[in-house]
């Protein structure tokens, strides 16, 4: 594994609009970024601290991964992402040694990343994302 940090850490909200002034106004930090993953039924909010990030998820369809996560279990941490290079080279690995694999190839995430998850049911109940960022 190619693990260098963590990239963020990816809370679910039912609001961004509500929720974007605790993080600013309780906590000190700046939202820098606010975006639609149409594929992924989200908007993303993006806080920096460090090298790390903090990701907002508001769902747009109830259907949708975080509508279903608040659904069942209410707002709150939903998954961590590690930054890693050779985003394909790690699944790969991962697979052969029986990680159940959520996304076998990468995918477009927030900010232009690629992305992929591994299934809760390999990592203890924590979602992990791997994060690459194609122009490093």
């Amino acid at each position: 594994m190619n693990l260098s940090h963590i990239e963020h850490i990816g809370i679910a909200v039912k609001s961004l609009d509500e929720a974007i002034p605790f993080w600013e106004k309780q906590l000190g930090l700046k939202c820098y970024s606010i975006e639609e993953v149409k594929e992924q039924k989200v908007r993303t909010a993006f806080f920096k601290i460090g090298q790390s990030k903090i990701e907002l998820l508001e769902s747009t369809e109830p259907d949708g991964p975080i509508g279903k996560f608040i659904e069942k279990k209410g707002e709150g941490i939903q998954h961590v992402a590690f930054a890693v290079s050779g985003i394909q080279d790690n699944l790969t690995e991962l697979e052969g040694k029986g990680v159940q694999l959520i996304d076998k190839a990468p995918r477009k995430g927030a900010e232009g990343l690629n992305i992929a998850f591994l299934h809760p049911k390999s990592t203890h109940g924590v979602l992990l994302e791997l994060c690459e960022d194609p122009k490093k």
